[in-house]
């Protein structure tokens, strides 16, 4: 324990540890947006680039891997709280953290970069996809069941399907559609032309 010019006792090095942490993400992620591709990433070059040693880095993760999956998930932005008023608010607030991620460059290249080696790296992307993907599709998934249960929706609606036909639409346009296409109101149309399908 260290003790503050106030006479108040705080736990020793934790600032340290959450600057260095922090470091270490930001060298991947600045290495990786430089065009390195997770092959040719390298602990040592990381540990170089935060300045920090390499036992520093290997008490918080264990493998290249991991350390790639927790930075490229510190990318994506925190999950909007939900007003759970109706199903279509929720979708759009849930959609709209999409458009608003692809307008991020450095964002979209250092995914583009670092997920091209998937099949390369199968443990990383689903490191990854546990840590940024899952809690997103699982907050659509519960949006969409409680409109089925309540009725604003179809009871017969088949949810898997339904929430890839909002995704899909919003990475067509995130990735192939361009910066023109992403309007501020891109997410509500969506949901709303959607929806004519899928209400009750």
């Amino acid at each position: 324990m260290t003790t503050t010019e106030t006479g108040t006792a705080r736990p020793a090095g934790r600032p340290r540890s959450e600057k260095a942490e922090k470091a270490i993400i930001e060298a991947t992620l600045e290495l990786v947006g430089e065009g390195v591709s997770v092959s040719e990433l390298s602990i040592e070059a990381i540990a170089a680039r935060a300045g920090v040693g390499k036992t520093t880095i290997y008490r918080r993760w264990s493998n290249k891997e991991d350390l790639v999956a927790h930075a490229l998930a510190k990318l994506k932005a925190p999950l909007p709280p939900l007003a759970g008023v109706s199903v279509r608010e929720d979708l759009i607030t849930l959609l709209d953290v999409m458009r608003t991620e692809a307008g991020h460059v450095r964002t979209r290249c250092v995914m583009n970069i670092a997920l091209s080696e998937s099949d390369r790296y199968p443990q990383l992307f689903e490191k990854f996809r546990m840590l940024a993907i899952e809690p997103r599709r699982q907050a659509m998934v519960e949006v969409l069941e409680r409109g089925r249960a309540n009725g604003e929706l179809r009871p017969d609606l088949d949810v898997a399907l339904a929430m890839a036909i909002l995704n899909g639409t919003m990475l067509w346009h995130t990735k192939w559609g361009g910066e023109g296409l992403l309007t501020a109101d891109l997410a509500e149309r969506i949901v709303d032309q959607v929806l004519q399908g899928l209400a009750a």
